[in-house]
């Protein structure tokens, strides 16, 4: 690498040198999060992990991948950039645990109008966080140079996350039956949908971001929207090896629960969600006031306040819920398994 440098190239606005600067700022980042199963180290052309089988019968490979979205925006205006990547690393791992998988590694992308060693460095270590949240190993990415397509100070982040889980134990919802319990997991706010109405709704680009707001309890409004998406991982783990028969589980990402709780269900079967089960957090009553966004939108875009609905057999919610307050993850029975034609309603 000491070798390696273009001038033609950083003429052109591509900085090969700040790439490898920014590789080996993150180097100690990704190998805080290296779990067994991690073969090689940062720089390979390709990330190697080797799997224990022990004890499956019939190993299936689970892959989800997503990015951050115009949150973005946000961490820009903000120059904050060190949890962002929580939020990508959340948005892949969240989606594959809802099929019973454990997630074993994650690689992510980053594309940049100028590759800035130090702002790289600060994102990855968010991607980083989110892997240890997650249990899962950082074993490879890309950052990629755009000049001329992307401002200097734009990027954008994405990644993908494979897991694993025997095929007898995957959840897809085909064990799910009238009377089965829901049971809510708190979010922590806006997660990372819903982004660009927000923006639009709040006018983000021009409003004081760090002032203190009473409505959200004297935090600020970049500070309550800038918060995290949480990892579901550790809690759903808890349940699954805590011996609970966990039928169905549905992300509640962009689309909200219109969208997002019928692709947990089969045909003849309702999700009936109980509004008055779960408190709705205070960002979400600002954001609908001051768009004059109807109530069925805001249920159809955020996750207002839960951001994984979980479907297990009624008898067993006693026992879901002290299990996850031990996993020191908020929890409510929010609702029933009812007849249907498949979808969800909320009353």
């Amino acid at each position: 690498m000491k070798n390696s440098h273009s001038e033609s190239y950083a003429a052109a606005g591509v900085d090969v040198t700040a790439g490898y600067e920014a590789v080996e700022r993150i180097k100690p980042m990704v190998a805080s999060t290296y779990i067994p199963g991690v073969l090689g180290s940062l720089g390979g052309f390709g990330g190697l992990f080797a799997p224990n089988l022990a004890g499956m019968k019939r190993p299936v490979l689970v892959s989800g991948t997503d990015g951050v979205g115009t949150k973005l925006k946000l961490a820009m205006l903000l120059g904050r950039h060190d949890t962002i990547g929580i939020d990508c690393v959340a948005m892949c791992v969240n989606d594959i645990i809802c099929g019973g998988a454990t997630p074993l590694f994650f690689l992510d992308y980053i594309a940049c109008g100028k590759n800035v060693p130090e702002r790289i460095a600060s994102i990855v270590s968010g991607v980083a966080e989110g892997c240890r949240q997650a249990g899962c190993a950082l074993v490879g990415g890309e950052t990629a140079e755009h000049p001329g397509m992307m401002a200097d100070d734009d990027y954008d982040l994405a990644g993908f996350a494979v897991g694993i889980v025997d095929e007898e134990k995957i959840l897809d919802g085909s064990h799910l039956s009238q009377g089965d319990a829901l049971i809510g997991l708190a979010s922590t706010g806006v997660h990372s949908n819903g982004f660009s109405l927000v923006r639009k709704v709040l006018d983000v680009e021009h409003a004081d971001l760090d002032a203190p707001r009473a409505e959200l309890g004297g935090a600020s409004l970049g500070q309550s929207l800038l918060t995290p998406t949480r990892i579901y991982v550790p809690a759903v783990r808890a349940l699954l090896e805590g011996g609970v028969d966990v039928h169905a589980i549905s992300h509640i990402t962009g689309g909200g629960f219109y969208e997002n709780v019928p692709r947990m269900m089969r045909d003849g079967l309702t999700a009936r969600i109980r509004l008055d089960a779960f408190p709705r957090p205070a960002i979400f009553d600002l954001i609908q006031k001051a768009g004059g966004i109807p109530q069925r939108d805001m249920y159809n875009t955020f996750n207002m306040g839960l951001g994984m609905v979980l479907a297990l057999p009624a008898d067993q919610a006693g026992k879901a819920l002290e299990l996850l307050s031990a996993a020191g993850q908020p929890a409510w029975q929010v609702g029933e398994i009812v007849t249907g034609d498949g979808g969800v309603e909320l009353v």
